[in-house]
């Protein structure tokens, strides 16, 4: 899995990306179920956050444009809600999130990883 994300404006939603060194955190050939993902809003004013599931044939967004208040977060997984991505030599699935505004969030992620 490779968690990618930026915060960038609304019109570049292709320009992603490395979201902090988290970049191939997990092992070829696994299976990855993301339990868990949070959006916190760093900045004094409101921002909006997507975000995306991305493979070699679709992108789809889960949360796009959600606006998150300022000392807000989002929860974008938990619950009953669960994600389930592949990795490996052929496949390379991965979650992009991003936002309107320049260093404006915090993103929580938590998976479990079956290898």
């Amino acid at each position: 899995m490779t968690l990618r994300g930026d915060s960038i404006s609304a019109d570049t939603l292709t320009n992603l990306g490395d979201f902090g060194g988290t970049s191939n955190a997990v092992a070829t050939g696994s299976q990855i179920t993301l339990i868990g993902m949070t959006i916190a809003n760093i900045t004094s004013g409101v921002i909006a956050v997507g975000v995306k599931l991305i493979n070699a044939s679709n992108q789809t967004w889960m949360v796009k444009d959600a606006p998150i208040p300022t000392g807000g977060s989002l929860v974008v997984l938990g619950g009953d809600q669960k994600v389930c991505l592949q990795f490996g030599p052929s496949v390379g699935d991965t979650v992009s999130v991003i936002s309107n505004t320049a260093n404006s969030m915090h993103v929580v992620c938590s998976y479990l990883e079956i290898t």
